[in-house]
């Protein structure tokens, strides 16, 4: 797999199906970090997903601290508002691991203050916005990884 997607605590149901979508059509792994805001059944999830769901290359965690238990070695990029990097900074590498927060409140500041050196956000050409959608935000950097890869 070239890039690794994960959510931490993702809270709605579309953005999930449609990160799903996007994690199949760029040959990409979905992490999902409990707890959803949702159930994983959920109508909504199925059908931004669509019927590609059951293809997906997904793994599941009960907590953020099992997620870096599991993956404490990996190469790792945060994505928030916050960031002082841009996206375009990334060093990309296979196999690595983009972390987005939830749609509500980002990553823990936590965990802002612990990656600050691994803490890139996608630039806002306007003071009106606080932020994109989490799809959206999901899609921009996956591809420019992808790019960047090939």
């Amino acid at each position: 797999m070239p890039l690794n997607i994960v959510l931490f605590e993702p809270e709605i149901p579309n953005n999930t199906g449609n990160i799903g979508r996007l994690s199949l059509a760029s040959g990409s792994h979905l992490h999902l970090v409990k707890p959803f805001g949702f159930e994983i059944d959920d109508k909504r999830l199925k059908r931004a997903g669509l019927d590609y769901w059951q293809h997906l290359n997904i793994t599941y965690y009960n907590s953020i601290s099992e997620f870096f238990q599991i993956n404490a070695d990996k190469k790792m990029a945060f994505l928030s508002s916050h960031g002082e990097k841009s996206h375009w900074d990334i060093d990309f590498e296979d196999d690595m691991f983009l972390i987005f927060g939830k749609e509500s409140v980002g990553l823990p500041k936590q965990l802002l203050e612990d990656y600050k050196d691994s803490l890139f956000k996608i630039p806002l050409f306007s003071e009106h916005i606080r932020s994109l959608n989490l799809a959206n935000a999901v899609s921009i950097v996956v591809y420019e990884g992808l790019k960047k890869l090939r």
